[in-house]
């Protein structure tokens, strides 16, 4: 149970966004509901038949097999001819031109063709920027609701809201399952490039209790960064700079943790087994990423990463440089949270009376874990103990991760 429990987590995680962008494709984007309830039925089915029978020697191809079955037979039960998108109806005149036509569709470049173009139909400007995010988050990408309410500093009722209208929206709205190109596709990549981001981020610090690090997540945005490198439309420098900083921080992975979950932070971890082939290959598409004239804010922050990741100790940093690099991305990006980095990199190039200074004039982080931590650690450091265990109690009763807590914990018996 426990082996067909995680490997249907798994497929969810990597196969459910596929299934619903080919599905989507075949009945039309404003039929979104259809498509997801023939993946949810397949998964549904998978679930229950693994646990009777086993897992397949192929459960991918389990999976995508059962969903063309599933979507002939609605079909053909149904007569359902009318939910058929316009632009592949003429391929469904014969049962026959059918089975081709889908079978085609479940090709490997077919589906990451139909995902390319599921995203930027979620980012149509019809809709409201921060629902075509949510819209991707949770059906290219598989994130919960309260994922993906952790993303935006939200909440569960905020998000179910947000999604309830977006699809609303999508099903009164004629809306092409098409890459845009021209004046239409800046705009556009900008929301596809920062939900795969927020898809990052979730993996990298997750917001599961008993996960910190959630390397799933983590692959799937590289692979959709990688998709959109691919394209040539959305090969750009900005999409190269994502990539860069993705791969910069996913190269330190194996030394985030010991062997029993708890958090090595950055200054005692073993650079020995950060993974060199993902730090070159976050030197190679930052190069590729300077080849143009405009800066964005994934060009500063795969900037700054290169600087941890090519410092050989954590003495040796270059602290100055990223302080500088968190002023330039404050003007491009101003954000809380880009605030919060930027005092912390003022601690470490400043000192950590210069470092609580800028921490206590932000303003909106009252209530995050993080917050409380650095100001714990940097009252810590100026022999501070009743400070510095008032903001680590505060932060223990707001994190929701059990390794985070623990860390957090030794933090305050080392005072």
């Amino acid at each position: 149970m426990t082996e067909v429990n995680r490997m249907a987590e798994h497929l969810f995680r990597h196969e459910s966004g596929k299934m619903l962008a080919v599905l989507t494709r075949v009945f039309g984007f404003s039929n979104y509901d259809t498509a997801r309830d023939v993946v949810q039925d397949t998964l549904l089915a998978a679930l229950e038949q693994w646990k009777l029978n086993g897992i397949p020697e192929n459960p991918t191809g389990w999976l995508y097999t059962s969903a063309k079955n599933r979507v002939l037979d609605r079909l053909r039960r149904e007569k359902k001819m009318a939910e058929i998108s316009p632009e592949i109806a003429y391929e469904f005149q014969s049962e026959q031109q059918m089975q081709q036509h889908i079978d085609q569709l479940f090709l490997e470049h077919e589906m990451e063709d139909s995902q390319l173009r599921m995203m930027f139909a979620c980012c149509h400007p019809s809709l409201p920027p921060e629902a075509q995010i949510t819209l991707i988050l949770r059906t290219l990408c598989g994130l919960s609701i309260t994922e993906i309410a952790n993303a935006f500093l939200s909440n569960d009722e905020n998000i179910t809201k947000r999604l309830y209208r977006a699809k609303d929206k999508i099903r009164s709205t004629p809306i092409e399952l098409e890459v845009p190109y021209g004046n239409e596709l800046p705009t556009r990549l900008d929301t596809v490039l920062k939900a795969v981001y927020l898809l990052f981020n979730e993996g990298y610090n997750s917001q599961h209790p008993d996960r910190l690090i959630r390397q799933d997540l983590c692959e799937e945005a590289l692979r959709l960064g990688t998709l959109l490198s691919q394209h040539r439309y959305t090969d750009l420098p900005k999409t190269a700079a994502l990539l860069s900083l993705m791969y910069f921080q996913a190269s330190r992975f194996d030394a985030r943790q010991d062997e029993e979950g708890n958090i090595i932070l950055l200054a005692h971890q073993d650079r020995q087994k950060w993974n060199r082939g993902r730090i070159d290959a976050g030197i190679a598409f930052l190069n590729r990423a300077s080849q143009g004239p405009d800066i964005s804010s994934y060009h500063l922050e795969a900037a700054i990463a290169s600087y941890h990741a090519r410092a050989e100790r954590f003495e040796s940093t270059n602290w100055q440089a990223i302080m500088y690099l968190y002023r330039l991305l404050e003007q491009i990006n101003p954000s809380v949270m880009v605030q919060f980095n930027k005092a912390i990199a003022t601690g470490f190039a400043e000192g950590p009376q210069r470092g609580t200074e800028a921490l206590l004039n932000i303003k909106g982080l009252e209530n995050n874990a993080y917050y409380h931590t650095a100001l714990g650690d940097f009252f810590a450091q100026l022999k501070d103990p009743n400070n510095a265990k008032t903001h680590y109690e505060t932060a223990i009763l707001l994190t929701k991760s059990k390794a985070e807590w623990q860390l957090i914990w030794k933090k305050i018996e080392m005072l």
